[in-house]
């Protein structure tokens, strides 16, 4: 379920060769040239905007719904929402839109806006639910996300090797994405018919009567927000902070750095150097981050050590800023001008990001009392997608900048 979450997300980021194709001035396929339009070099950031602020909204109402709405109806209606726009994307890849390239880039980000808000909707519901489970669930399930990201990495570079053009490749690549998304749903289906997770959903459920039950019943109240907040302030805005950072170089600036030794026209500095170097290593060193947090969980919730090392991760900013970032407008200096540079900072990027970013959300739903766990999981995505919101506002300024 974990991979589900954030698996449309990296697959709509990941497939930045098709994008280039689809929004390049060059329509000819079998060259493997593409010439820049506008529309290309801002799209990560247009894409990040698209798909982070319309989830803030979602994740509000999901808030407002916590207890309305049976998390079986807010997960399920989310997913097959999601498995709509994604056929859909998968049938337009075969479509020439060289005619009409506003439209379709138009039509993308409102794909993406709805994708984004309802993944939101599901993973908000799925971290409400963790925290009726023990804190290893909760670990388990935000070592998914990351693993979403890894998995569609490897999909990409796979696709990238075995078809003969980006648009075989972009096919294969989003048919993979529709067979993820479906066996999510199945095993979503598959869950409450497991002893394990019925013994707590039930639980949960007996300690905190007013949750609406599978099968209807009267509506209750929205959770109350202040005990939330008085408890896990500090812990949200780390995670604020964490995911704001990250989402403001990757992919907006991280997947802009190009090999020293690209015209050499080694397919390793030309075709596999973005997809290995920012897509692959950043979100297998995130997936390793957020994996880490199974063994090691310090600094503990209430440590002041903790929001220190977040805020200590804002270097990293201006280190990608500094690689062989192309094209460069206004900042013409490199100062690390070697290939080795952004694999290392990519890395830094990527464990601290999973790291730092999942102590606070495992430890969010546990310091609140149970009957809060839901809500409170709810909360922290709230906190998590601000930041992802903000983060993606600066990343078209950064693009500017450089």
């Amino acid at each position: 379920m974990g991979i589900g979450s954030l698996l449309p997300w990296n697959f709509f980021i990941t497939a930045k060769p098709y994008w280039l194709y689809k929004f390049s001035n060059n329509t000819d396929h079998s060259s493997g040239e593409e010439q820049s339009s506008d529309l290309s070099n801002y799209f990560e950031s247009y894409l990040a905007i698209a798909s982070t602020v319309p989830s803030v909204v979602c994740l509000i109402l999901n808030y407002v719904l916590v207890n309305r709405l049976s998390p079986n109806m807010r997960i399920l209606s989310s997913l097959f929402v999601i498995l709509l726009v994604f056929v859909i994307t998968t049938v337009l890849v075969k479509v020439d839109v060289s005619d009409c390239r506003m439209g379709f880039f138009t039509g993308t980000l409102v794909s993406v806006a709805v994708v984004s808000g309802a993944s939101n909707i599901f993973s908000g519901s799925m971290f409400g639910i963790s925290g009726q489970f023990p804190m290893r669930i909760s670990q388990a399930l935000i070592s998914g996300q990351a693993m979403g990201g890894t998995l569609s990495a490897v999909a990409s570079i796979v696709d990238l090797a075995a078809a003969n053009d980006v648009t075989n490749s972009a096919l294969a690549y989003f048919l993979t994405a529709d067979i993820f998304i479906l066996l999510c749903i199945i095993s979503y289906l598959l869950l409450p018919k497991l002893a394990y997770s019925r013994h707590y959903m039930l639980g949960s459920t007996h300690n905190n009567p007013g949750v609406m039950s599978e099968g209807g019943g009267a509506a209750s109240a929205v959770p109350p927000l202040q005990p939330i907040l008085q408890k896990t302030w500090v812990l949200g805005l780390s995670v604020f902070y964490v995911f704001f950072v990250s989402i403001m170089v990757f992919p907006a600036v991280s997947s802009g750095i190009q090999s020293v030794e690209k015209d050499s026209g080694n397919p390793w500095t030309t075709t596999y150097f973005v997809p290995l170097t920012s897509f692959l290593l950043y979100n297998f060193a995130d997936f390793c981050g957020r994996q880490a947090t199974a063994w090691l969980q310090v600094p503990g919730p209430t440590s002041r050590v903790l929001p220190a090392l977040v805020l200590c991760r804002s270097i990293i900013v201006p280190l990608l800023m500094f690689c062989n970032y192309q094209p460069r407008e206004h900042l013409h200096t490199v100062l690390f001008g070697h290939d080795v540079y952004p694999v290392v900072f990519n890395c830094l990027l990527g464990l601290s990001n999973g790291y730092l970013g999942t102590l606070p959300m495992i430890y969010g739903p546990k310091v609140v009392p149970r009957e809060l766990a839901e809500a409170t999981g709810v909360v922290m995505s709230f906190f998590l997608t601000l930041g992802l919101a903000a983060g993606s506002a600066f990343s078209v300024l950064l693009v500017h900048c450089i």
